[in-house]
């Protein structure tokens, strides 16, 4: 087992990263002294294939655990959904001491966190991640959050969990298309922090794709611990930090509102935004042509789309708009100054932005 801090002070926790890490999770989970019954927020996947395990586990420490099924859709973070929650925790916390678990991937853990952090005006909750994307990113950091019409995340708190429990075997039971989406948060930390990680996914992708357990474990360990440090740093992204955390996320926010949350998944959208982002990045003379590529082929290594097809420029440039990073009306971009190295650019013009989106389409 890997243990990486999130040091927040008072707020501080742990993630635990290996192989059947679950079981530890009464345990660990009754150490933290947040309550002796769970509210287990879940879809059915999920449910069927390791919920009754999660609720035996808990048992065995004392703790006494209830699981609420969702939607498997990005459509699940809406605050309707969110609202049904909160009326059914309140029903099953009358006289106990709860706490909510999130055992899925980003969406179950995105709306979890934001329900865990205004019912009662917050409750502990703890991140069981299931999905490569929510081990390595979307589980850590605290940010909770739902969806509007109008865009992606618009609706949302900083609130930290009380522990991530990361169990690697778990990833075994992915698709590849869950198990690409991941792979594009993967690509983004080795992007903007860690060219030993880039060069590790670059050299080891038959092993990642195949699931290798120690592979896995070692890419889930890196991001984890990148995004632990700029966390720990600035939380709420008041420093300039922890925006780097957004590359590629502007305009996969963007296409993915576009396509209506259906079109592409969180990570494939991310994957053309990074593209998009390179390129502008290479236009503005900050990265050359071979970096372009060198980017283009991992993400197409690990099947991954490289072109954005069916989907509107104009609707992308009007979602793009909505993004949480505007201050008025400027925009920012983390841009590529070189693999491992960012820049945060603002007011990039429209022309610009719209050329590089022209070029994958």
């Amino acid at each position: 087992m890997k243990t990486i801090k999130v040091n927040l002070g008072k707020r501080s926790y742990s993630i635990i990263i290996g192989n059947n890490a679950i079981l530890k999770a009464g345990r660990l989970i009754k150490e933290l002294k947040i309550g002796s019954d769970a509210y287990i927020i879940t879809n059915a996947t999920i449910n069927r294939l390791y919920g009754l395990n999660l609720q035996k586990i808990l048992r065995a420490s004392g703790i006494n655990s209830k699981i609420k099924l969702i939607p498997d859709s990005e459509k699940s973070k809406s605050l309707e959904l969110a609202y049904s929650l909160i009326k059914d925790i309140s029903r099953f916390g009358q006289k106990k001491k709860i706490f909510v678990i999130a055992f899925g991937g980003g969406v179950v853990g995105d709306l979890t966190g934001f329900v865990a952090s205004i019912y009662k005006r917050g409750i502990a909750y703890v991140q069981i991640p299931t999905t490569l994307l929510a081990q390595v990113d979307s589980s850590i950091g605290g940010k909770t959050g739902v969806d509007l019409s109008q865009g992606k995340n618009l609706v949302g708190a900083f609130y930290q969990p009380k522990l991530v429990l990361a169990d690697t075997r778990i990833l075994n039971s992915l698709g590849q298309k869950q198990l690409s989406s991941g792979l594009a948060e993967v690509i983004k930390y080795g992007l903007i922090s860690d060219k030993k990680l880039f060069d590790f996914l670059e050299a080891n992708s038959k092993d990642i794709l195949a699931k290798k357990q120690s592979a896995l474990e070692f890419i889930v360990g890196a991001c984890a611990g990148i995004k632990a440090r700029i966390v720990s740093a600035d939380e709420k992204e008041e420093r300039g930090l922890r925006t780097i955390l957004n590359f590629g996320h502007t305009i996969g926010h963007a296409i993915e509102t576009a396509g209506n949350y259906t079109k592409y998944s969180h990570g494939e959208a991310v994957a053309l935004g990074m593209l998009t982002v390179a390129e502008i990045s290479k236009n503005l003379k900050l990265i050359d042509a071979a970096t372009l590529k060198k980017i283009e082929t991992v993400i197409k290594k690990f099947k991954l789309p490289s072109k954005i097809e069916n989907l509107n420029l104009n609707k992308i440039i009007k979602a793009h708009y909505l993004d949480k990073k505007f201050i008025g009306t400027k925009n920012r971009f983390v841009l590529l100054k070189k693999i491992g190295r960012t820049k945060i650019a603002e007011n990039i013009p429209l022309e610009t932005i719209a050329y590089a989106i022209k070029k994958i389409i």
